[in-house]
């Protein structure tokens, strides 16, 4: 197994090196095409059938796990690689430089910070193991999601996720029914709950680069408070009823044992990289060029500062202590294997939102007017592609509606300006904000805690259900939560 994980590790970094060098010699031929290109944003002019790619990857993770799970494990490198090529090979032929570039970014900009950040925060909290015996009763079990569901906010949905993730797993080894723990965990602790600061979800994080105060998000307390209430009654009538059907779990003879947390140093680390994130928006250090990429020097900072933390972390945490608590690198590489494709092709996708108007999906962008439109757009989208970008697209959308320019948006949500366009950006704001969190929870690929807590899931012989069995969970619950905080807020 670990041969073939290294396998796969070296495909992804493959397929990296491949289209960055292809796209340089293309690059390089094709200046003239570039010019010609960029003069009107690719999503201007890429065709609409251009995102299949994309819904074919989204199709593979779906449908190969449930019809052939064990040809899936051995190959999700090498279909991740195809589904990638399929769309990168004719991409660059036709737009070459200006193509080059799109993947350059997206990959420099996005893709690599996304698992360095993944990665830092994964292994930090690898090494804080919390002993003792906890049984999965359902006060328990709400007990250890309220905490999931606050910390989510402060240490991120990643961090927060992979900390508790396996206390729970543990608590309820004897339980015969726990995929709905997992599912509700999903929702709460990988999503919803990191809705409060910056530090929560990368969209948030994004519109502090943008000017919004980091607080400022706490105006969707009420939000996030109303669907984690509905989520965590929900959660303990139905475990409740779960509970009651099994019995009290047999053959529980642990010796008691009191609770105590080993590895706390590990929370230095966390907090290292949370440290690492908040510097990369406050300090503004200048540019530098990467293969035609302006990258910010705060941020390759930021990232050097996640990684320092991660390998301290691997350095100081005994291994017995990581044993003890079943890490290893499965989850965190098949994230950076499958999203390794996604990125690549969500391209076209992204670039056709970023056109707004002026592209082939002029007619969504149009039809949304008001927060409520916003909360679902930007929800909907976030579900399937990164929420990070969707959230940007629509925050600029709202601004260049209402004719405010980002310096304007900061002291109106600083409370220094007070006019109509200003209360109307802040409400459309909390839709937006709103709508990209809590929507993540909607999929598997909609937030990558998603992936890794399924991947943990699974190790642990709890059956997941699949792709689209997960969605009926969350069609059939979170819908009709959305649908409420819809008709209570916007």
């Amino acid at each position: 197994m670990k041969y073939r994980l290294a396998r796969s590790f070296t495909i992804l970094s493959a397929m990296i090196l491949i289209l960055l060098l292809t796209g340089t010699a293309i690059a390089s031929e094709g200046q003239g095409t570039e010019t010609a290109h960029t003069g009107s944003a690719l999503g201007e002019v890429l065709p609409i059938w251009s995102g299949l790619p994309f819904l074919g990857i989204l199709l593979s993770i779906a449908l190969f796990p449930l019809f052939k799970p064990v040809w899936w494990h051995h190959n999700m490198g090498k279909v991740s690689f195809a589904w990638a090529m399929v769309f990168a090979v004719p991409f660059l032929i036709a737009y070459k430089g200006a193509a080059f570039y799109e993947i350059a970014h997206i990959y420099l900009v996005d893709y690599i910070p996304f698992i360095i950040l993944l990665w830092g925060l994964y292994t930090a909290s690898g090494g804080i193991l919390i002993r003792g015996t906890l049984t999965g009763t359902p006060v328990m079990n709400l007990i250890l999601l309220i905490i999931g569901t606050i910390l989510a906010s402060w240490i991120g949905t990643t961090g927060a996720s992979m900390l508790l993730i396996r206390p729970v797993i543990r608590a309820n080894k004897l339980r015969k029914n726990k995929m709905h723990i997992i599912i509700f965990f999903i929702f709460l602790v990988s999503n919803v709950g990191g809705s409060l600061t910056p530090l929560g979800d990368p969209p948030l994080f994004l519109g502090f680069l943008h000017g919004v105060p980091f607080f400022w998000t706490l105006n969707i307390f009420p939000h996030m408070a109303l669907v984690a209430g509905m989520l965590l009654c929900i959660f303990f009538i139905l475990d409740n009823v779960m509970y009651r059907r099994e019995g009290s779990p047999k053959g529980d003879d642990r010796v008691r044992e009191p609770l105590r947390l080993e590895g706390l140093y590990n929370f230095l680390f966390l907090g290292g990289i949370m440290g690492a994130v908040l510097l990369s928006g406050l300090w503004h250090a200048g540019h530098v060029n990467v293969l035609g990429v302006h990258m910010s020097i705060s941020a390759i900072v930021r990232d050097v500062l996640i990684v320092m933390m991660g390998l301290i972390s691997l350095l100081s945490t005994r291994a017995k202590t990581r044993k003890d608590n079943e890490f290893n690198w499965f989850p965190i590489k098949e994230v950076a294997i499958l999203f390794a494709g996604i990125f690549m092709t969500i391209v076209p996708a992204l670039a056709m939102l970023r056109a707004g108007e002026h592209g082939p999906l002029a007619g969504l962008v149009r039809a949304v007017q008001d927060p409520a439109h916003f909360f679902w757009i930007t929800g909907s989208l976030s579900s399937f592609l990164d929420n990070a970008p969707t959230y940007l697209t629509f925050f600029n959308l709202s601004l260049g509606r209402l004719g405010l320019t980002e310096v304007q948006a900061s002291q109106v949500l600083r409370g220094l300006v007070e006019n109509g366009a200003g209360q109307q950006f802040v409400a459309t704001l909390k839709a937006i904000s709103a709508g990209a969190v809590f929507f993540g929870a909607n999929t598997y690929i909609g937030n990558a805690p998603n992936f890794m807590v399924r991947s943990i899931a699974e190790e642990n012989k709890i059956k997941m259900p699949s792709f689209f069995g997960y969605m009926i969970w969350s069609v059939g619950i979170l819908v009709p939560l959305f649908l409420v905080v819809t008709w209570a807020f916007f």
